[in-house]
C-alpha cells in the first residue's frame, strides 16, 4: 500500500498537481519529503501503528509548508484509521478524542486569526482528514471486538453444554453399574442359597426344584447383565466423540 501511494504521489508531482499554491518551502522537490515519510508510515501501519501515526503526523504538518500532495493527505487518513483499528486499546480510545480536540482547536484558532467563514472550511477539512478516519476506525474496532466477544460466548456455551452432557452420561453409566451390581448380587445370592439346599438335602424333588431355581436365576442374571452391558456400551460410544 505504501509503495502504491508513493507511486501515485510521484505521478501527481510529475504533472505538477499540488494541493496549495505558494508556501514557505517553495522548492519543487519539497512535497516529496512528506510524501516519502507518509509512504513509509503506511507500510508499517499494521505492525507499528503508533510509530506510523507519529511519522505520518509529522509528515502531514510538514506538508502544509510545501505545495502539498493529495496522496500524502489520503495516506495520512489511512494511517490514522489503522492506528485506531490495530493499535493497543489505550491508543484506540485516545486517538478519536485527540483528533476531535485538534479539529476544534484548529477551527477556533483560524476563526480568531482570520475571522471569516474560510476558517470553518479549514476546520471541516481538518476533521475530515483526522477525526473522521479515527471515528471510523473506532466503529470498526468496536464491531470486531463485539463479534469476537460473541464468538467466545458461543464457544463457552457450547463447552458448558458438552460438559453437562458428559456429566449426565457419566452419571447414567454409574447408575446402571450400581443396578447391574444389585441385580447380579441378588441372583447370585439366590443361586448360592438354593445350591446349598440342593447339596444339603438328599431328596430328589427338592434338589430338582433347587436346580430349577438356580437355572432360572442364572438365566435371568445373564439376561440382565447383557442388557445393562449393552446400555453401558451405547453410553460409551456416545461419549467417545466428545472425548475426541
Amino acid at each position: 500500500m505504501g509503495s502504491l501511494g508513493l507511486a501515485c504521489g510521484l505521478l501527481l508531482w510529475s504533472f505538477g498537481l499540488y494541493t496549495t499554491g505558494d508556501r514557505l518551502l517553495d522548492q519543487r522537490w519539497a512535497p516529496l519529503v512528506p510524501l516519502a515519510a507518509t509512504a513509509g508510515a503506511e507500510a508499517v501501519r499494521r505492525t507499528l501503528p503508533r510509530t506510523a501515526l507519529g511519522v505520518a503526523t509529522a509528515a502531514i504538518v510538514a506538508d502544509q509548508f510545501t505545495h502539498g500532495n493529495l496522496v500524502t493527505v489520503l495516506m495520512f487518513t489511512d494511517v490514522v484509521y489503522a492506528a485506531v483499528v490495530y493499535g493497543n486499546p489505550a491508543s484506540a480510545r485516545r486517538i478519536p478524542y485527540s483528533t476531535g480536540l485538534v479539529t476544534v482547536a484548529v477551527t477556533a484558532g483560524f476563526l480568531l486569526w482570520w475571522q471569516n467563514a474560510i476558517a470553518l472550511v479549514v476546520g471541516v477539512l481538518t476533521g475530515m482528514v483526522s477525526f473522521m478516519p479515527a471515528l471510523t476506525g473506532a466503529a470498526v474496532r468496536n464491531h470486531r471486538e463485539a463479534a469476537e466477544a460473541a464468538r467466545l460466548r458461543a464457544e463457552q456455551t457450547a463447552l458448558l453444554a458438552e460438559m453437562d452432557r458428559t456429566q449426565a452420561v457419566v452419571a447414567e453409566r454409574a447408575r446402571m453399574a450400581r443396578e447391574l451390581h444389585d441385580v447380579v448380587a441378588n441372583h447370585l445370592s439366590a443361586i448360592a442359597i438354593h445350591s446349598t439346599a440342593a447339596l444339603s438335602l438328599d431328596e430328589p424333588d427338592t434338589t430338582r426344584r433347587a436346580l430349577t431355581v438356580i437355572r432360572e436365576n442364572s438365566v435371568a442374571g445373564l439376561s440382565e447383565m447383557r442388557r445393562l452391558i449393552g446400555l453401558l456400551r451405547e453410553g460409551g460410544e456416545d461419549a467417545e466423540p466428545a472425548a475426541a
